[in-house]
């Protein structure tokens, strides 16, 4: 059980569990007012649960394909003060859209998995939860770009390498990149992640550095002034 401030995460049966990715994206993504948002491969629940506390007025679905961690974060859902504005689908975003396709959101977030074409892990449900399939980026920005609002973003936290091929199926998607943070260990380190945001509206992007580490184990100010409403170390 990890605790939150406001909520906890119970991660049994969840082959990714609660890390920085997932955090910061949770403590990141959306500007403004998001009423309907969706969290594509919850896993934990631990985004959509982070943005349900940050977006009082909002209305969170969430969809995962693995059922063991979709019964978790349902439970999860279940158990938070946000309950009734949370609501898990036990299935993949390609499926939840063909039985939903008149859904729009004005956020969509996803910490996807990751690793393309490359060795895949032992264990089945790791595999699931960090390896893509081909194909697979192509399906998500493509349902990405179908189901946004006018006005809504779709925000990702992905690797940098994967990060480069994302953006260019965005653009060929009719997206526009409108803002990219990338992430960093120590200041000094190159960039490990980096955040996209993208949308239907060709903006001036916006560029941004964000470095966790100020020293080995001492998280920056900017770290802690982003998470000091969800971790109770803060």
């Amino acid at each position: 059980m990890f605790r939150f401030k406001q909520f906890s995460v119970d991660q049994a049966g969840c082959a990714m569990k609660i890390n920085t990715d997932g955090v910061l994206l949770g403590a990141i993504a959306g500007d403004g007012h998001p009423l309907n948002i969706l969290d594509i491969g919850t896993g934990t629940g631990v985004i959509a649960l982070m943005l349900a506390q940050r977006f009082t007025d909002a209305k969170i679905d969430a969809v995962e394909i693995d059922e063991q961690a979709a019964a978790t974060a349902k439970s999860n859902f279940g158990n938070s003060p946000f309950k009734n504005r949370l609501t898990l689908y036990a299935n993949g975003f390609e499926q939840f859209f063909e039985d939903y396709p008149e859904k729009r959101y004005d956020l969509i977030v996803s910490n996807p998995p990751f690793y393309i074409n490359s060795l895949q892990s032992p264990g089945v449900k790791t595999n699931l939860a960090k390896h893509a399939a081909d194909g697979f980026f192509e399906k998500l920005i493509s349902v990405v770009a179908t189901q946004l609002t006018e006005q809504g973003i779709c925000w990702l936290i992905l690797p940098v390498d994967t990060s480069a091929l994302v953006k260019n199926l965005a653009l060929q998607s009719g997206l526009y990149l409108q803002k990219t943070i990338s992430i960093h260990s120590f200041k000094d380190d190159t960039a490990h992640r980096e955040i996209l945001a993208f949308g239907k509206n060709n903006t001036h992007m916006i560029t941004g550095k964000f470095v966790i580490y100020s020293e080995p184990n001492v998280y920056t100010e900017t770290y802690r002034g982003v998470l000091k409403n969800f971790l109770t170390i803060f």
